[in-house]
């Protein structure tokens, strides 16, 4: 039976900015027995800032299966243990799942010290819906997967979070424009709390050309915030198919498709399908 007193903290740290680590946050990171940090290059200068001198090791996502079986024997055993991230959040898209779930199976208490959050900070400031969102994460580093990932999120309603690294930050903004088209209204939400924080609202393709423009705007962490897919209505979706028989008369269907839905806001890959089934039709009638 595990001792009352074993417990495990997934402890949430500052974006960037010092000032937000919470009071909570110094006191159980100073009095547990040990820290689990995703990289204690990033974490070290954080707890010397703050006087903490709890013993601390790495737990990553290449590490973290090895340690967990002897991490929920300390805990069972009446250990106090933190997880904490290089920032915000544990285990939003960073290590410790694997131990919380093997904790919640042997009976541990996980209990969260909030704060910091780099999902819900983009939210507040995105001016995009917020009642109703998904976190999607890092999409797939493919340029074939990601576009893959993205054709299945295009009629998706409710707002959408992602992450992405300053290497493939323009790459996905090029799939997102080619997939989901340039007027789709979004937020990138880049170092924020940092020195060099930036938050702009556009749409799509003003944000691809802003960025393609500004090498800048590809550094650091980023987060984007897309809206979701506006409801076609049965009108809407009348008016594509008008238009898109125009344009199919005298364009490659791929083209007229992606024509059509940029004019009317209906589904790319709808009028794509749309437009093959009329070519398919007319090739058996003929």
């Amino acid at each position: 039976m595990s001792n009352p007193r074993g417990k495990l903290f997934i402890v949430a740290t500052p974006l960037g900015n010092l000032g937000d680590m919470t009071t909570r946050a110094v006191e159980v990171l100073g009095s547990v027995d040990g820290i689990y940090a995703e990289d204690t290059r990033h974490s070290a200068p954080l707890l010397r800032h703050f006087g903490i001198n709890t013993p601390y090791q790495t737990m990553h996502d290449h590490n973290e299966r090895e340690l967990t079986g002897a991490l929920v024997e300390r805990l069972a055993a009446g250990a106090r243990l933190a997880v904490i991230s290089d920032a915000g959040t544990p285990l939003i898209s960073d290590p410790g799942y694997v131990l919380v779930r093997e904790a919640h199976a042997a009976g541990i208490v996980v209990s969260p010290v909030p704060g910091p959050s780099s999902v819900t900070s983009a939210l507040s400031v995105s001016g995009l819906p917020t009642d109703r969102f998904i976190f999607e994460g890092f999409l797939p580093a493919k340029g074939h997967g990601r576009k893959q990932r993205l054709a299945a999120l295009e009629r998706e309603p409710r707002t959408l979070v992602f992450f992405e690294g300053p290497h493939r930050f323009l790459e996905m903004l090029n799939d997102l424009v080619e997939v989901f088209g340039p007027e789709r209204e979004a937020t990138l939400a880049r170092e924020l709390t940092k020195m060099h924080e930036t938050v702009r609202k556009s749409t799509l393709g003003q944000l691809q050309e802003w960025v393609e423009q500004d090498s800048n705007q590809q550094r650091g962490e980023i987060v984007l915030v897309v809206a979701g897919c506006a409801k076609v209505t049965d009108e809407t979706l009348a008016e594509a198919e008008r238009v898109l028989r125009v344009l199919a008369a005298e364009l490659p269907i791929k083209q007229a498709a992606a024509l059509a839905s940029k004019l009317t806001g209906a589904s790319k890959n709808v009028l794509y399908d749309m437009a093959l089934l009329w070519r398919k039709e007319a090739d058996e009638a003929s």
